[in-house]
């Protein structure tokens, strides 16, 4: 295995492997506040190890995760995310029909090689940056500096 230095990792992003994210929980919004997990041990079985759990303060979640076709039962119906005609979330510049959730890779475009899941993940990235400065800019210069 090569651990090569990535642009993230020059940024302050660390690599942790063998974790269980456990719980998310938020605020009162409905905002994420916090992730719960733990450590767990070798493949194949992953197994919690006892005492190892912990809490790390968040205010995004991304998940990454192989992809077998959406799950319409839970976040999708949930979230009353439109589906385009092929049963992928549909997007506008990588936003779903909910403001604030977007989808790439294989959500929104369908299975497919891994190199368009980074490309998409790149340029979703692009999108919810765009998105949060325009949330942002939204704030009355007042309210931001007392924030």
């Amino acid at each position: 295995m090569q651990l090569r230095t990535e642009s993230s990792h020059e940024e302050g992003g660390i690599r942790d492997w063998s974790v269980n994210s456990v719980e998310f929980t938020g605020d009162e919004n409905g905002n994420v506040k916090q992730v719960h997990a733990l450590r767990v041990g070798p493949p194949p079985k992953f197994e919690p190890i006892a005492g190892t759990e912990f809490t790390l303060d968040i205010d995004l979640v991304l998940l990454a995760m192989g992809f077998l076709g959406p799950v319409r039962s839970g976040m999708i119906e949930q979230l009353g995310l439109a589906l385009d005609n092929r049963g992928n979330v549909a997007t506008t510049n990588y936003m779903s029909s909910v403001d604030g959730i977007f989808a790439a890779g294989d959500m929104r475009r369908g299975q497919s090689l891994v190199v368009w899941a980074i490309a998409e993940g790149r340029k979703a990235a692009a999108s919810v940056d765009a998105y949060l400065n325009t949330q942002i800019d939204a704030v009355p210069l007042l309210h931001r500096a007392t924030a």
